[in-house]
């Protein structure tokens, strides 16, 4: 960060951390003046969690909604979905309950209450700062981080593209984060939360519009990752190592929301856009190759991210510490049996990987990267990853 440089964060007004926090919902909706939640959930979570969740809403005297029909990589025509179900009844807020995708719903179906016209055009790098109802966020995967943050990413079915939303219309208005939804994650899942987390960790402190804030949740982050998900992956019911992750992924969401990331992410949104490949496992795909064709612009900063999570040591040199960031990112996803697209049956050719690197350069996130890519440079990269 330059002398000079301004951070700009922007929070939750109400942040609740723990075990069983989730339990305080209504405590939450009381406090804030809320009486008529629409919970915005998937069939799983519904399947899953949705009766603890009604049941202390019906305790403190809330009338609620369920809208249970997000989708993975949720489309412009399930959010519209959502909106109908919110239009329909006398609803004061939303409460989006579930990974990223109910959040990110959430979040829409909020702004567009009030906001005109289609999803798609309040795509970055438009902000979005007329809000909408109010926002509660309860997440049960531990990865996204969207619970903290000022972005929320929508599938367009008209053009097979994934485009961020982002704005103070996007912040939730209190989020609670409770790490016990997480013990019942099955191992991928796990895994590939859990990378999307480092991810942004790691993306926030390399990105052009890092600062001093933000770092220090980024570096916060990195550490209780890099110890904990391997004990995750390999035991779902270890505790510790859930409320580690959980908490790390929220560290990491106001890493990355208030600093950005950069061209993992660029990269990651068109292959499940086109592939439909979980995001975190996209991610996962990218990143160790995407950090080797980054750490010469931004050595230093990528040396500290090796200390801070034992991957490289105080005496290594920058360029040794770098070096051992990519083999440590490497032997992480081999140990999380991180796949490459391939590998799941995707085929792509010349034409569709330059769709790809069009695509994510025209989202913006490369331009955040230490080492800026050309069209080509990306189109390469994707060869390599695949």
């Amino acid at each position: 960060m330059k002398a000079g440089t301004i951070g700009r964060v922007q929070s939750p007004r109400i942040i609740r951390v723990g075990g069983g926090v989730a339990a305080e919902t209504g405590d939450v909706l009381n406090q804030l003046g809320l009486s008529r939640p629409l919970i915005v959930t998937d069939e799983t979570v519904a399947r899953l969690y949705l009766d603890q969740l009604t049941a202390v809403l019906d305790k403190s005297g809330q009338s609620w909604g369920v809208f249970d029909q997000v989708i993975p990589d949720p489309t412009d025509v399930c959010v519209d979905a959502a909106r109908a179900a919110f239009r329909a009844g006398a609803y004061d807020c939303v409460i989006g309950f579930g990974g990223g995708s109910p959040m990110d719903v959430a979040k829409a179906v909020s702004f567009m209450a009030v906001n005109p016209g289609h999803v798609r055009d309040y795509k970055a790098p438009a902000q979005i700062d007329r809000c909408g109802v109010p926002i509660i966020l309860i997440p049960t995967t531990g990865g996204t981080g969207s619970e903290l943050t000022r972005w929320c990413v929508i599938t367009d079915t008209e053009h097979p593209e994934k485009y961020n939303l982002s704005g103070l219309a996007c912040v939730a208005t209190a989020a609670l984060i409770d790490w016990t939804f997480t013990l019942s994650k099955p191992a991928r899942i796990t895994a590939d939360t859990a990378v999307d987390s480092l991810t942004h960790a790691i993306e926030a402190y390399v990105s052009r519009k890092s600062f001093p804030y933000a770092d220090a949740f980024a570096l916060c982050a990195m550490p209780l990752i890099a110890d904990h998900v391997r004990r995750a992956y390999a035991e779902p019911s270890d505790a510790q190592a859930r409320e580690a992750l959980m908490l790390a992924a929220s560290q990491a969401g106001m890493a990355f929301s208030n600093a950005s990331v950069a061209l993992v992410h660029g990269m990651s949104r068109p292959i499940g856009a086109h592939f439909h490949v979980a995001h975190g496992l996209s991610n996962a795909m990218l990143l160790p190759e995407v950090t080797a064709f980054s750490v010469r612009d931004a050595p230093e900063r990528y040396a500290q991210c090796a200390r801070a999570m034992k991957m490289a040591s105080d005496s290594d040199d920058d360029a040794s510490a770098c070096a051992k960031l990519v083999e440590g990112l490497r032997a992480l996803n081999r140990d999380l049996a991180v796949p490459r697209p391939s590998e799941l049956g995707h085929a792509a050719d010349e034409a569709m990987f330059s769709l790809m690197a069009e695509q994510a350069l025209a989202s913006g996130s490369p331009a955040n990267n230490p080492r800026i890519p050309t069209q080509q440079e990306i189109i390469a990269l994707y060869r390599a990853i695949w």
